[in-house]
């Protein structure tokens, strides 16, 4: 389908007048008005939004309903940082969620979304640490006491602004059962599960290489990791050969020379096979490595020689375990080079570059200096150059839990929506590598570990030790702190009071879907789900639904290097309100694929929402009519109830099958279209004529739909439909109830196969061709002009509603014609809804012009004929295309005939 929000400017103001104009941005007025005054103004998000939020808030909406049945719908909010500020990644995953949720709640389901916050410890360690850094003093100056102090004291003044934006965004979560990574139940839950997993054996402390950031002093995860293409050089470096001559070795890296242990070349490499086995010099320290053999090699890149350094290389570092290979590491935590650097110690791991490139080259050690661009790792937060870095850490034994993980998915005890991203998780789950989830900082969940000074014993326990268990010795607690992610896979359930078996807990979990990016799937998902299993005893969720990046509209990333106006959502919503950034990320992009920010949509999302604000003032005005006993429903009627009956079955299967986009696109084209554009209008002769029954109808009709349509759209468009239902609320009798958040989901009630919904069909696409017409044909717009019809399959219907086509294509007079009679010879004629229709030509339009068009027209045809020819005669094509591809280009050729003799037959009558 189509992204229809790029369509909103082809309604025709000049045809279509009344309730449904566009109308210019609101000016900002008082906070609450009397109905009539409200809605006789633009629609004014900014005095709308805060208000409905409040009275959701404070009427406990967002609570689960205790008394409602069936399986509970429940979402963990993935925690974003307190400390932090909304921004598109928030905006994206928090609109799905609450899509989901306003729609189960709706549906009657038990529905709970729960909130939560994270205390973000490297980037709130990061802050702190540059504005001690500012002030000359350091967090060793201050003592963990002293810097626990000034990290409880910047939460408590940073911390309120996501959850205010949140709200403002309109996230309609249970506030009540917020939780906040550093409260005592979640800090209880992260030590249950970390010493759960060590007494297990699946927690461990070993030497590996890690991501070190040399600025924030800590290893750090790969998700923390931003690969960015930076422009450096390849330098050509002669490794002295032990019994003479030389090997030459390309890097990206010249000051990791210092930590080679190896030279490495792939075992078919003829240029490099007598070398193997024999002994090389590390330039500058004289060590000797081996030259070695090694699959991994790529005998392409560079001089198909390369240098193994375990200690800070990933590629190296598995090469060093498959060879048996030492690891040096020749860094310190601050980026200075340490003593394994010999000659170079305490040199800045860049000064110590530049300085060994120039010894190198002043013993012509350097063969040549190429130009070279490659990816380099950044610490997303401090900015740094990441190092890969040995380090003793500690790390999460996966191999089991990746397993656990994998058969979930594959049995489908886990879906995942898109299913496309089934396969890459199952790729990385199928090759993960233990995780490191400790981290050098000094805030957040400090390791549950001591360790015995007198004895070296590990103590990992639930409550601080006097002493040593063992021999009564004096206890050190470990430095560390557990990494932020670590903290937050638990949320599913840790935040449903786990590890007490509460009836939260026993009716909440597992939770029933995960709600994130395609970008963190296997550092976010795929772990949630391996201790979920591990620890809570099932999966975490039921269903994964996966959503894009929201990039700018050239397609680049939201990023704060590169500031740009826009970029802040709550901008958006200064300007244009929640409800048309929610509408643009819902239906803006393909099922897990990136989003852009057009303004051009959101400008075309806020027209929809003043759209339907229009059809509400008129619907709200049409209800005065009913103050009579409604006539039978006309066709009309029964038309757009068929339609809304279909728009509720298309819009709840797409929701269950999480396309989302393509429901929201479809209620948009029936509001826009359908009701707007062809009802409303139509009904407008009936509420301005003299049958009082017949206008009861039409505003019963209108009340029905509206009501209904705004159901529809709530979840995606929350504020503008509350605040509609409420002034409807006041003319439409007996609608319930009070608001729209906890109204009933629409269900079918069987039209949608109406006979009517055939006719009326017809009408409309009479209509639009009638105007197609005159508008190529240059007929002014409020023109009303004569229309010969021959009715064929459309007399019934035409001869109850003729004030259809009359009207909305502007047709005075209509005159009918039987089977015997013969059309005016000089018109336009057109076949559309199975009728003749001829619009005569005298006194409308250019006759010279109208021959050109059907000349166009005739060679348009023409053309199509030949390139069906061309396919049909084609006997691959006939043969290899399946069946009703074939067919369908046979019928369309059969039709493109028929027009092209009625199109020459019109030509010939000119």
């Amino acid at each position: 389908m189509p992204n229809s929000i790029l369509q909103l400017g082809g309604f025709d103001q000049a045809q279509h007048t009344g309730a449904c104009g566009d109308l210019t941005q609101a000016a900002k007025e008082s906070p609450r008005e009397t109905d009539s005054e409200a809605l006789n103004r633009p629609y004014d998000a900014t005095a709308v939004e805060q208000r409905w939020y409040e009275v959701w808030e404070k009427k406990g909406y967002f609570a689960p309903n205790g008394d409602a049945g069936g399986e509970p719908f429940v979402i963990s909010m993935p925690p974003p940082n307190l400390t932090g500020v909304l921004h598109y990644g928030h905006v994206v995953v928090m609109t799905f969620e609450d899509l989901m949720i306003r729609w189960r709640r709706m549906q009657g389901r038990p529905t709970l979304w729960l909130p939560g916050t994270d205390h973000a410890a490297i980037a709130t360690n990061a802050v702190l640490l540059d504005n001690l850094a500012k002030e000359g003093r350091t967090r060793e100056e201050l003592g963990r006491q002293g810097f626990e102090d000034l990290f409880w004291d910047w939460l408590d003044k940073s911390g309120a602004a996501i959850r205010t934006q949140l709200r403002r965004a309109g996230a309609s979560c249970d506030w009540s059962r917020e939780r906040f990574t550093m409260d005592e139940g979640l800090t209880g839950a992260v030590n249950e599960a970390f010493i759960r997993l060590y007494e297990k054996g699946l927690i461990y402390k070993g030497s590996y290489l890690v991501n070190w950031d040399p600025q924030d002093r800590t290893a750090i995860s790969d998700l923390e990791v931003l690969h960015e293409p930076v422009q450096g050089k390849l330098w050509y470096v002669r490794y002295p050969i032990v019994d003479g001559g030389h090997l030459v070795v390309a890097t990206t890296r010249p000051e990791t020379i210092l930590g080679d242990t190896a030279i490495a070349v792939h075992p078919e490499d003829e240029r490099y096979a007598g070398l193997v086995g024999k002994m090389a010099q590390v330039p500058a320290l004289r060590r000797q490595i081996p030259v070695i053999a090694d699959d991994a090699v790529d005998p392409a890149f560079g001089s198909g020689a390369v240098k193994v350094t375990p200690g800070h290389d990933p590629n190296d570092y598995q090469m060093g375990i498959r060879q048996n290979l030492e690891m040096i590491n020749i860094l310190n935590e601050d980026g200075t080079l340490n003593q394994n650097a010999g000659p170079f110690a305490g040199q800045d791991r860049f000064e110590a570059r530049t300085n060994l490139v120039g010894w190198l080259e002043e013993r012509d050690l350097v063969e040549r200096i190429e130009d070279h661009e490659h990816s380099v790792g950044h610490a997303e937060r401090s900015g740094t150059i990441v190092e890969p870095m040995l380090s003793e850490q500690w790390f999460v034994r996966t191999g089991g839990m990746a397993r656990a993980a994998a058969d979930a998915v594959r049995d489908g005890r886990i879906q995942f929506h898109p299913q496309r991203f089934a396969d890459e998780f199952l790729r990385w789950v199928d090759n993960i590598h233990d995780w490191c989830i400790s981290r050098q900082i000094w805030v957040g969940h400090r390791l549950p570990v001591w360790y015995c000074q007198d004895c070296g014993e590990t103590i990992v326990d639930r409550n601080e030790p006097e002493s040593c268990p063992d021999c009564e010795g004096v206890v050190e607690r470990d430095p560390d702190f557990l990494e932020t992610w670590l903290r937050s896979r638990l949320s599913p359930f840790s935040t449903l009071t786990w590890p007490d078996a509460t009836p939260d807990f026993e009716r909440f979990y597992p939770t029933t879907v995960m709600q994130t990016g395609y970008d963190i799937i296997f550092f976010w998902v795929a772990r949630m789900v391996m201790l979920g299993m591990q620890l809570a005893g099932d999966v975490p969720f039921r269903h994964v639904h996966l959503s894009g990046i929201m990039r700018r509209e050239d397609g680049s990333k939201v990023s704060k290097s590169d500031p740009r106006p826009g970029d802040d959502p709550v901008e958006v919503f200064d300007q244009y309100g929640a409800d048309p950034l929610r509408y643009l990320v819902a239906t803006g992009g393909s099922p897990g694929g990136d989003l852009k920010l057009v303004w051009q949509r959101l400008e075309a999302a806020r027209n929809f929402a003043n759209k339907l604000w229009n059809a509400g003032r008129f619907t709200v005005e049409a209800q005065a009519a009913r103050n009579v006993d409604p006539a039978p429903p006309t066709a009309v009627d029964r038309w757009i109830t068929g339609r809304l009956d279909q728009t509720i079955s298309d819009t709840t299967r797409r929701l269950e099958a999480y396309n989302f986009g393509e429901a929201g696109r479809g209620i948009h084209d029936f509001i826009w279209n359908d009701f707007c554009d062809w009802f409303i209008e139509a009904s407008k002769t009936r509420l301005h004529g003299d049958d009082p029954a017949a206008a009861s109808r039409a505003a019963a009709t209108l009340a029905e739909v509206l009501t209904t349509s705004l159901r529809l759209l709530h979840p995606y468009m929350p504020f503008v439909t509350e605040e509609l239902w409420s002034h409807l609320r006041a003319a439409v009798p007996n609608l319930e109830p009070e608001h729209i958040i906890v109204a009933a989901w629409p269900e079918c009630q069987g039209r949608a196969s109406d006979q009517a919904v055939v006719e009326i069909d017809r009408l409309t696409e009479a209509v639009r061709a009638i105007r197609n017409a005159r508008r190529e044909a240059g007929v002014e717009p409020s023109r009303r002009i004569e229309a010969v019809v021959r009715p064929g399959a459309g007399t019934a219907v035409l001869e109850s509603e003729t004030d259809f086509l009359t009207r909305l294509a502007r047709i005075d007079p209509l005159v009918l014609l039987d089977e015997e009679e013969s059309p005016p010879e000089k018109s336009i004629s057109l076949i559309a809804g199975g009728m003749e229709i001829y619009l005569p030509l005298e006194g409308m339009i250019d006759l010279e012009a109208e021959r050109d068009r059907l000349k166009r027209e005739i060679e348009r045809l023409e053309a199509e004929i030949a390139r069906s020819d061309d396919l049909l005669s084609n006997e691959k094509f006939v043969e290899r295309a399946p069946a009703q591809v074939v067919q369908k280009r046979r019928d369309a050729r059969a039709a493109a005939v028929a027009e092209l003799d009625t199109t020459r037959e019109r030509l010939d009558a000119l």
